[in-house]
């Protein structure tokens, strides 16, 4: 036999091979990380539940998803193990900010478009009075919006199936 002719199948056997380690070293990784986890770490299991951790069994995790709900999964089940900033920035919606002397950026746009000089024109214009784009309320018209409805479906022909009318 030649070499060139084996040189295929010893390339496709040596690309398994790797392929095989790389997905063993994962799993080891992921074993390693949900044995490493302890009582009151920040979990995501493999369905997407954020929980923290009560208990670790043998091969079961007691998580606390909330106020009086605890959940027993498999081990297997736990995803990720995180990191108490992480968990307190996805579950909590805490930041944690290194810059804490940072400028703060407003919610709205207000902050931007007030003027130092209270006393210009544009200003004196815009303290007289907001315009309420909004819907107002039936009762500030007078009318009542149930009665209204009444009123225009007293006007309108009551619909029949049609056989009482047809002769």
């Amino acid at each position: 036999m030649n070499a060139f002719t084996l040189l295929p199948f010893i390339v496709l056997i040596a690309a398994m091979f790797l392929m095989t380690r790389s997905a063993k070293k994962k799993q080891q990784q992921a074993a390693n990380m949900r044995n490493e986890m302890q009582p009151g770490s920040g979990v995501r299991t493999i369905g997407g539940m954020y929980a923290t951790v009560k208990e670790v069994g043998e091969d079961t995790v007691l998580l606390d998803a909330g106020p009086g709900v605890e959940l027993l999964f498999a081990k297997n089940s736990i995803g990720a193990v995180l990191t108490d900033d992480e968990y307190n920035r996805i579950v909590h919606g805490i930041e944690h900010d290194l810059k804490s002397d940072a400028d703060i950026v407003p919610d709205d746009a207000s902050s931007l478009t007030e003027s130092d000089e209270s006393d210009s024109p544009a200003a004196a214009a815009s303290d007289d009075k907001a315009v309420d784009l909004g819907k107002k309320d039936a009762s500030e018209d007078g009318t009542d919006a149930a009665e209204a409805a009444e009123a225009k479906a007293d006007d309108e022909p009551k619909k029949t199936d049609g056989d009482s009318d047809a002769k």
